[in-house]
C-alpha cells in the first residue's frame, strides 16, 4: 500500500466510523473465538445507473440501511412493478401489454401481472452492502475468510479500499480469502451485488434467476460470516464410501501458509448416528505437509463389520471429524455422510445393490413468501415431509442447486435428489457454443460438487434443463464422462430431458408419459378410449441404460381462490385476482370451489394415469412430476395437487395419493374402463414392489363394490411365495362375469396386496335398455321441421355433430377428455382447453347414466365427439345440466347440455354427438337412453324461454 492509499484509507476509516453509530450498536458478537457472524444490519445503496464502481464508493458511506441475510424486495425496497418492470424471464403470452381485457391491471396503482406471482419491489442491477468489522488480536496472522451463503447474483468484495475480487456462484456459497487485509482492528467491508444477466447467460428462465419462480432478487440471504483459521487448515474432505468393502476414502486437502514443511498428524473419527454416538475407531496418520500451499492426503477408513446403509427407508448418518495438528496449534473439519451405492445395472437403478424406482416431483424454487430459498431446516424438513407423504422418494431442483441445509434434511429424510448446474440454456442461450457459460457449467459443477458432495442425498448431476445449441451433444458428452471419471459417488446426465447420449449413466426424456407437448387431443389419454394396459417397454428398449421420464403429468387444476390470503411475504397471488374476477365477471364467482373440486378430480386421474404406466414399465427407472405442487411462473400453470405452500387443495389426501403412488403399488391392466353386462371382466393384476425388501408369503385379494359400497364380487390369487423387488411381478387375471350388473353403474376394483391397496373406477351398462315410452324428436340439425315440432310443442332433443358449433359459439374450444396441459398461455394454445365436466349427479338426466359432479372415465366419449357451447352467446345467467369448465384465463360460461323452452316446446340441447357410430359406443347409447328417459317424464320442465333464432344461431349453416 502506497503512502497516499494509506492515507486515503485512514481518512475515509474516521469519517465512516463517525457516521456508523447504527451500525456499531448492533455490533456483531462471535459466536466462537474463531467466527464473527456478520447478520443484522448493513448500510445499503443502490447503483441505477451503475456508477459505483468508477466512483468508488467502497471508499464512501453508503446512506441506506438493509437487514441482511435478506433481499432488497425482504427490505421493502426497490422499484414499484410497472408496465416498464425489466423482468428476468420470457414472456410467450404477451397479451396483457397490449389487451382490452387487461387494461385496468396496467394502469399504476393497479398493477397485477398474470405471467407469474408478483413482487411487492422490483430492482435489476448493482447495489452496494457495507459493513463495519472488528478483528480481534486473537485473529493475527491467521488464516481469514469471508463467507457469503447464497449470494444473487454477481458479488465484488472490497476490505476498506482494496478490492479482494468477484466471484459468480449461483448455486454455491461466496467465499473469498482475505488473509493479509484484515489485521486486528476496525475495517469496513463493501459488497456489490449486481443480480442482472452480464456476461454468462444461463438462460432467464432458469429457476437459479427466474422471476417465473423464486424471482431475480438482490441480496445475500444465507449466513455471512468471517471464518478465522490457523495456518495449517483443513481446506476441503471428501469422503468416498465403498460397501462392498465396508470402508470410506477420505480425500483430504491441507493448506499451509507457512513457507516452511510442517509435520503434522491427522485424525479421522467416525460417528454412528451423530456427534453424540459411541465414536467408531480413530484414524491416525503422521503427514508432512510443504509450505506455500498444500498436499492432498488419501485416507481409508474402516467402518466396521457392520456399517449401517444409507437408503430412503433406512437413512443412516455418520459423521465424520477430521483434526489435523501441526505446528503448535490443530484444526477440525465435520462432516456428515452416508454408506450408500446409487448405481445402475442396465436398465435398472440400483441402490445399496438393490433395486431403485425414483418416483420424484420438481422443486422448480417457489418460494411465495421470501422469494429466494429459505436457509430454515423447518421449511425444507417440511417440503421432504409432505412429499413423503404422498409416496415419494426422490425431488429434482429444476436447473438450480438448493442450499445446504436442504441437503442436510433430504439426508434425514432419505430423499434421492437430482441437482442441476443453475442453468436452463434455451430460449436466447445455449450451451457448448463456446460462449462464458460453458466454462461456467464447468466451475459450477465443480463448486457444487465440492460443496455438497459428501451427501447422500446427492445421487445425481445433470448440467440443467432442456438444453439448446449446434454443439450441446458433443459438450455435455464431456461433461458426463468427465464428471464420471473424478466422481463415481452419483449417476451423471446431460441435461433433463435430452439429449439422450450412451455415455450417460440414465437418460432423461419426456418420451415416456401420457401427454406431450404438441401432442394436443393426439396422445393417449386424449385419443384412445381409456385403458390401462400400456406401458413405456417398447420405448425404453432401445436404450442399455436407466430411463427416468422426464416432467410427466403437467396436469392443470383451477385457481384456488381460498388461497390469495396466505400471500403474507414479498409476492402476491395478483394473478389469481386477475383470474377471480375474470370468473366474478362472466357471472360465475359462486362456482369457484366447485370448479376447483370437479377439475381436481379429474387431474388426479390424469396423474394416477400417468403413475401407473410408469410402473407397469419393466426395469423403469422412474418418474419426475411437474409436479406435485403448483408453478406459479410461465403464465401460471397450477399441475400441483399442492399448492405452492406445499398443502394440499382439499380433493385429495396424501394417503389417497400414496395408494397409486408408493413403494408398492398393486396394479390391474384394463382393456377399457367400460363394459356391458353381457361382458366380463378379464383384467391381468401385478405388482410393483421397490420396498426395502422381497415380499413373503402374501395373498393378494380384490374386490369390487358398487357406488353404494355393496359387494358385489370378490376373489383371491394364489399365495406368492416371495416377490423379489422390482415390478413387472404377476399376481393373477381376475376374470367376472358381470350379467348380474342389472342397472348401469360404477364400480369400483380394489386390490389388496401385503396391506397396500389400489383401486379402479370402471362402468358397466345394460346390454339392451327398454324402449322410451313417449315420443320425443331426436336431430342432429335446427332445421325448419325441428321449429315445427316445437311449435306444435314437441319434446325435442338436438344432439350436434362434432364441429357443428360456429366459431364464437365455442366451435374454436378445443375440448378433450384430459385436463388442460401446463397452460394455454405458455403451450401456445395447446389443446385441450377445458379442465373437464361439472354437474349435479342427483340430476334426473342423469338417473340411467350414473355419475359424480367431475370427469370420470364414462364421460371420455362424450368429450371426444363434442364442443363446448358458450352459454352467454346464447342467454346470460343460462343454468346447464353439464356444464364445461373453461382456461381460468377465458373464464367463459360452457355447456355441454342445457334445456329450454322454445316456442310450445320443450328443448335439450346437446352438443354432444350422441347418435353418429352408436353401435360403437356404449356411453353415448346409455347417455342417450338417460336424456330420453329424463325428457318423457314430468321432471323435465325447463324454465328458460328462448328464442329459436338463438339456437339456430349456436351453429353452422
Amino acid at each position: 500500500m502506497t503512502k497516499s492509499e494509506y492515507c486515503k484509507r485512514i481518512l475515509f476509516l474516521l469519517l465512516f466510523m463517525n457516521n456508523c453509530i447504527i451500525i456499531n450498536a448492533q455490533r456483531p458478537v462471535a459466536k466462537d473465538e474463531n467466527s464473527i457472524n456478520l447478520s443484522g444490519t448493513w448500510h445499503f445503496q443502490t447503483d441505477v445507473q451503475d456508477i459505483g464502481v468508477s466512483r468508488q464508493w467502497y471508499a464512501k458511506k453508503l446512506t441506506g440501511i438493509i437487514r441482511l441475510p435478506g433481499s432488497m424486495a425482504t427490505n421493502n425496497l426497490g422499484d414499484a412493478v410497472s408496465i416498464n418492470t425489466p423482468w428476468t424471464g420470457d414472456i410467450v403470452d404477451s397479451s396483457w401489454f397490449f389487451e382490452p381485457r387487461y387494461a385496468r391491471y396496467r394502469n399504476p396503482g393497479n398493477i397485477k401481472v398474470p405471467f407469474w406471482l408478483q413482487p411487492n419491489k422490483y430492482y435489476k442491477g448493482a447495489a452496494w452492502y457495507q459493513k463495519v468489522v472488528h478483528i480481534p488480536p486473537g485473529w493475527n496472522k491467521k488464516h481469514i475468510s469471508l463467507f457469503l451463503e447464497r449470494c444473487h447474483w454477481q458479488t465484488t468484495v472490497w476490505i476498506d479500499t482494496v478490492k479482494i475480487g468477484t466471484q459468480n456462484a449461483l448455486g454455491t456459497p461466496h467465499e473469498y480469502s482475505i488473509d493479509s487485509l484484515l489485521s486486528p482492528g476496525v475495517h469496513y467491508l463493501t459488497i456489490r451485488v449486481d443480480n442482472r444477466v452480464n456476461e454468462v447467460n444461463v438462460g432467464v428462465n432458469s429457476h437459479s434467476i427466474s422471476d417465473h419462480t423464486q424471482t431475480n432478487w438482490n441480496g445475500i440471504t444465507g449466513k455471512i460470516m468471517l471464518l478465522s483459521r490457523p495456518r495449517l487448515y483443513i481446506d476441503d474432505v471428501q469422503l468416498f464410501p465403498d460397501i462392498e468393502k465396508k470402508q470410506v476414502t477420505a480425500v483430504i486437502s491441507l493448506k499451509n501458509l507457512n513457507t516452511a514443511a510442517v509435520n503434522a498428524r491427522l485424525e479421522l473419527t467416525a460417528f454412528r448416528g451423530g456427534w453424540n454416538a459411541v465414536p467408531l475407531t480413530p484414524l491416525l496418520q503422521d503427514i508432512r505437509v510443504k509450505g506455500n500451499g498444500g498436499d492432498m492426503v488419501s485416507v481409508i477408513y474402516p467402518m466396521g463389520d457392520h456399517p449401517l446403509l444409507w437408503d430412503e427407508f433406512h437413512p443412516n448418518l455418520y459423521a465424520m471429524q477430521v483434526t489435523v495438528a501441526g505446528n503448535g496449534a490443530s484444526d477440525k473439519k465435520a462432516v456428515t455422510f452416508g454408506m450408500r451405492s446409487f448405481t445402475s445395472n442396465d436398465q435398472q437403478l440400483l441402490i445399496n445393490g438393490r433395486p431403485a424406482f425414483l418416483r420424484g416431483t420438481l422443486e422448480c424454487a417457489v418460494f411465495p413468501l421470501t422469494g429466494y430459498p429459505p436457509a430454515a431446516a423447518s421449511y425444507w424438513r417440511h417440503i421432504f415431509a409432505v412429499c413423503r407423504s404422498y409416496g415419494l422418494n426422490h425431488i429434482r431442483f429444476h436447473s438450480w442447486c438448493p442450499p445446504e441445509i436442504a441437503f442436510a434434511e433430504a439426508d434425514s429424510a432419505g430423499f434421492y435428489l437430482q441437482i442441476e448446474c443453475s442453468s436452463w440454456a434455451n430460449q436466447g442461450a445455449t450451451i457448448g457454443d463456446g460462449n462464458p457459460l460453458d466454462q461456467f457449467i464447468e466451475d459450477e459443477s465443480r463448486r457444487i460438487v465440492k460443496t455438497y458432495g459428501n451427501h447422500p442425498s446427492f445421487c445425481m448431476l445433470a448440467y440443467g434443463n432442456e438444453p439448446a445449441g449446434k454443439h450441446m451433444t458433443g459438450y455435455l458428452t464431456r461433461f458426463v464422462t468427465s464428471w464420471k471419471k473424478r466422481d463415481p459417488r452419483r449417476l451423471y446426465t446431460t441435461g433433463a430431458g435430452w439429449p439422450i447420449i450412451p455415455e450417460s449413466d440414465y437418460n432423461s426424456t419426456p418420451d415416456p408419459r401420457i401427454q406431450a407437448w404438441g401432442a394436443g387431443l393426439k396422445s393417449i389419454i386424449n385419443n384412445e378410449p381409456p385403458r390401462t394396459n400400456y406401458d413405456w417397454s417398447a420405448i425404453i428398449a432401445k436404450w442399455k441404460h436407466p430411463t427416468i421420464s422426464h416432467e410427466i403429468g403437467q396436469w392443470c387444476v383451477y385457481p384456488d381462490f381460498r388461497e390469495i390470503p396466505q400471500y403474507t411475504g414479498i409476492l402476491k397471488a395478483k394473478n389469481f385476482e386477475i383470474f377471480r374476477q375474470a370468473l366474478e365477471a362472466n357471472g360465475m364467482k359462486h362456482l369457484a370451489d366447485s370448479f376447483l373440486l370437479a377439475s381436481g378430480k379429474l387431474q388426479v386421474l390424469c396423474y394416477k394415469a400417468d403413475i401407473e404406466a410408469a410402473l407397469r414399465t419393466k426395469n423403469f427407472g422412474g418418474f419426475q412430476l411437474l409436479g406435485l405442487g403448483d408453478f406459479p411462473g410461465q403464465g401460471t400453470a397450477l399441475v400441483g395437487v399442492v399448492n405452492a405452500f406445499w398443502k394440499d387443495k382439499g380433493y385429495i389426501s396424501s394417503k389417497e395419493y400414496s395408494r397409486f403412488c408408493n413403494a408398492v403399488v398393486p396394479l390391474a391392466r384394463f382393456s377399457k374402463m367400460v363394459y356391458l353386462n353381457n361382458e366380463a371382466l378379464d383384467v391381468p393384476v401385478e405388482l410393483a414392489n421397490f420396498n426395502e425388501k422381497p415380499l413373503k408369503g402374501i395373498i393378494p385379494l380384490w374386490s369390487v363394490k358398487n357406488a353404494a359400497g355393496q359387494l358385489l364380487f370378490a376373489g383371491k390369487f394364489s399365495q406368492q411365495t416371495t416377490i423379489p423387488v422390482g415390478n413387472g411381478f404377476q399376481l393373477g387375471v381376475i376374470r367376472q362375469q358381470l350379467a348380474s350388473v342389472l342397472q348401469p353403474s360404477k364400480l369400483t376394483l380394489t386390490v389388496s396386496v401385503a396391506g397396500y391397496e389400489n383401486s379402479w373406477t370402471f362402468y358397466v351398462y345394460p346390454a339392451g335398455n327398454p324402449a322410451i315410452a313417449k315420443d320425443i324428436f331426436i336431430t342432429q340439425t335446427f332445421d325448419s321441421e325441428t321449429v315445427s315440432q316445437l311449435n306444435k310443442g314437441a319434446r325435442v332433443l338436438l344432439t350436434l355433430k362434432k364441429g357443428a358449433l360456429k366459431k364464437d359459439k365455442g366451435g374454436n374450444i378445443a375440448v378433450g377428455f384430459s385436463s388442460i396441459f401446463w397452460n394455454t398461455a405458455w403451450t401456445h394454445g395447446q389443446p385441450p382447453h377445458t379442465l373437464g365436466i361439472l354437474c349435479n349427479p342427483r340430476h334426473p338426466a342423469f338417473s340411467y347414466f350414473p355419475t359424480d359432479y367431475y370427469s370420470d372415465w364414462q364421460w371420455w366419449d362424450a368429450m371426444s365427439h363434442s364442443g363446448a357451447m358458450i352459454l352467454d352467446s346464447v342467454q346470460k345467467g343460462l343454468t346447464p345440466i353439464v356444464r364445461v369448465i373453461d382456461d381460468w384465463v377465458t373464464a367463459r360460461s360452457l355447456a355441454l347440455l342445457f334445456e329450454c323452452r322454445v316456442g310450445k316446446g320443450r328443448l335439450l340441447v346437446s352438443s354432444i354427438d350422441l347418435l353418429s357410430n352408436a353401435g360403437q359406443r356404449p356411453e353415448a347409447r346409455q347417455l342417450l337412453y338417460s336424456l330420453e328417459k329424463y325428457m318423457e317424464s314430468d321432471n323435465f320442465r325447463p324454465e328458460a324461454t328462448i328464442e329459436a333464432s338463438k339456437i339456430r344461431d349456436l351453429c353452422r349453416q
